[in-house]
């Protein structure tokens, strides 16, 4: 599958176009999950890791404090 060059972002969203040919995808720390997130250019870049050539979700740094905070209080959590 290939490789996913640029982020593509959605109109109106404001956010940038970012080359992840480059980024050090990083899986979580305990190896579980299909997760992997990148830091590039400022932004924090989450991707599919069983579908890497599918578009990646781009976070400014507060979005991502705000996901995680939210992730880690149970906001999502669906059982």
């Amino acid at each position: 599958m290939a490789e996913s060059m640029t982020s593509q972002p959605l109109a109106g969203w404001g956010k940038p176009e970012i080359d992840l040919s480059g980024a050090d995808w990083q899986s979580s720390s305990r190896g579980a999950g299909d997760v992997q997130i990148a830091f590039v250019e400022g932004f924090i870049a989450m991707r599919n890791s069983e579908r890497p050539g599918s578009p990646s979700l781009i976070f400014s740094p507060d979005e991502w404090h705000q996901f995680v905070r939210g992730a880690r209080g149970g906001e999502f959590d669906l059982t």
